[in-house]
């Protein structure tokens, strides 16, 4: 468990404050969402890490043998060295929230972690992801606040796994919304201001919780 296991990124925040952790797309980097997560939790301090998998020079979390075929050995290998990544962040800051904002390999990758671990984040941001297997969730998920985004037209995650995703989440306690638009796999102003408004309700919530 070490918080340089990935190359990384922090944007310093509020001290005490929350701890967002952001998920790049294929073939980004640990700069990719970081201004958006600034946008989305202000008060923040906003850890990006780079995936440590490549496909032709494209950085990912994890390897795969083709389109929406996963690799799940590496998977599993991923996901255990990302939760020890995000529990060494944790440990050092002491943050009053842990949050996460993954988008597509992102996303999956967040997806898996948040499996694995069901109570190392507060709130979660799935944008765009694609889970072509039943997960396994290690424990529950009642209270956990989740966000999925997805377009009705999506080449990559077809809406029916989506649906198949929300299904999972909710069958395990999870509170869940999911957010569509009718375009494809490029992320739309509805998703981040959704995104925005779990976020803010949640640091709200817990700002209240400790009056």
């Amino acid at each position: 468990m070490s918080k340089d296991s990935y190359i990384h990124k922090v944007l310093p925040g509020s001290l005490g404050g929350p701890l967002l952790f952001v998920f790049h797309g294929t073939g980004g980097d640990e700069d990719q969402l970081l201004s958006l997560g600034r946008d989305l939790a202000p008060q923040a301090t906003i850890v990006g890490p780079r995936g440590d998998a490549s496909e032709q020079g494209a950085a990912r979390f994890f390897r795969r043998t083709g389109e929406g075929v996963y690799d799940m050995g590496d998977l599993t290998r991923a996901t255990d060295k990302m939760a020890g990544f995000v529990k060494a962040h944790v440990e050092a800051a002491k943050p009053s929230l842990v949050l996460g904002l993954g988008y597509s390999n992102g996303a999956n990758i967040l997806a898996s972690v948040l499996f694995a671990e069901p109570s190392l984040f507060d709130a979660t941001v799935l944008m765009h992801p694609l889970i072509p297997f039943e997960p396994e969730v290690k424990g529950s998920l009642d209270g956990s606040r989740i966000l999925v985004t997805a377009g009705r037209r999506d080449p990559i995650c077809p809406p029916d796994l989506t649906a198949r995703l929300e299904a999972y989440l909710r069958a395990d306690g999870a509170d869940v919304t999911v957010e569509w638009h009718d375009g494809g796999h490029e992320v739309r102003p509805s998703e981040i201001e959704a995104a925005r408004q779990l976020f803010a309700v949640t640091s709200d919530e817990r700002t209240a919780s400790h009056v």
